[in-house]
């Protein structure tokens, strides 16, 4: 949405709150050809191919924006901190966590909006809702992939509007999203958080996804480990906190007990398969089929001036990562995007 020119004689973009239109199962054809699908498989996969032969401690330039953001998520776990469970019968859904999800509510927008840069703080009203969506649900206590998406999209809007860019790719995977999944995971052992719409044994997760999708593209170049050695307890000590893939596979030990074939049974059979690119390739392809053509999940999202559901143009093709080789320099000249940019002002809300 553009508004009239501005001060530089630019246009002067609108931001709006976005809203929830996927009301029905017959919108889901609308959500896959939309642009916001396309641009979200193609952050997906520009992530991934950033991310390979990263590790999680490695130093990088963090901009001011990813700084202040892992600032926000310091204060949201200050806030957990201050908010501990209560005594109740039930021994799932500590209600504590709607207290919680009260404070960090009523701070979110000035989180949002301190991090932002001047020439964006109008852009604060449409993040913060992707913000708020990405710790679990208050009314059932839940926690789930859906949550999770709403902060992947969160991250494509700090893309999309120019408060990041692509250089920092890699702050945003290994320092951002990293300290993300550490307060979600924090979140759901404190409030003993239910996951939403789990399939038990035969899901990837109870609560993640992407953390294994950009995980195994961490490893799809100089990888210190193969595949089949990733549930073996000496690795998992060693690289637990180098690598996401095995930080999600030592968390699932923790909370799991029994044998891992049995626990974790679609984990336990990506270590059969001989080569990480494969792996991340593969989970992007489970992650289509398994989250983002779910109705359950997809009516969840919220659409604005940023993320839209207006048609692709006929013809596009769904981006893939190519991986298994370092595809720059090292980030010294920057990669053709994964799709085409999206125009600097689109217009309306996609419908």
């Amino acid at each position: 949405m553009v508004s009239p020119a501005g001060a530089d004689g630019e246009p002067k973009r609108e931001f709006v709150v976005p809203e929830k239109l996927i009301k029905s199962p017959m919108d889901m054809e609308l959500w896959q050809m939309s642009e916001c699908y396309y641009d979200l498989l193609g952050f997906i996969s520009s992530m991934s191919v950033a991310l390979q032969g990263t590790r999680n401690s490695q130093e990088v330039a963090i901009p001011p924006v990813v700084e202040k953001l892992m600032q926000a998520l310091d204060r949201l776990e200050q806030l957990a901190i201050e908010t501990p469970p209560i005594d109740q019968p039930a021994r799932f859904g500590n209600v504590a966590f709607k207290s919680w999800f009260q404070k960090m509510q009523s701070e979110s927008m000035q989180l949002v909006s301190e991090a932002l840069p001047d020439t964006l703080k109008d852009a604060a009203k449409e993040l913060c809702v992707y913000f708020v969506d990405c710790f679990g649900n208050p009314t059932r206590i839940d926690y789930g992939t859906g949550h999770e998406l709403a902060f992947v999209m969160f991250l494509m809007c700090l893309f999309k509007t120019g408060a990041v860019e692509r250089k920092d790719e890699v702050a945003v995977g290994l320092k951002l999203f990293q300290k993300y999944i550490i307060l979600a995971r924090k979140l759901q052992v404190t409030y003993r958080m239910e996951p939403a719409g789990s399939h038990g044994v035969w899901s990837l997760d109870d609560f993640q996804f992407v953390p294994f999708i950009w995980g195994s593209a961490q490893l799809a170049v100089n990888s210190p480990i193969e595949p089949a050695q990733f549930v073996e307890e000496k690795w998992i000590t060693k690289y637990k906190k180098e690598l996401m893939f095995v930080g999600c596979i030592d968390y699932i030990q923790q909370v799991k007990t029994g044998h891992f074939a049995e626990h974790s049974n679609q984990l336990w059979s990506i270590s059969a398969v001989p080569q990480w690119s494969k792996i991340c390739t593969g989970l992007i392809k489970m992650y289509q089929k398994e989250v983002l053509s779910k109705f359950p999940v997809i009516q969840h999202v919220y659409f604005g001036s940023i993320l839209t559901l207006k048609t692709v143009k006929p013809g596009t093709m769904l981006p893939s990562p190519r991986l298994g080789m370092l595809p720059r320099q090292q980030q010294q000249r920057p990669a053709p995007p994964a799709v085409p940019p999206p125009p600097a002002f689109p217009g309306g809300d996609g419908m």
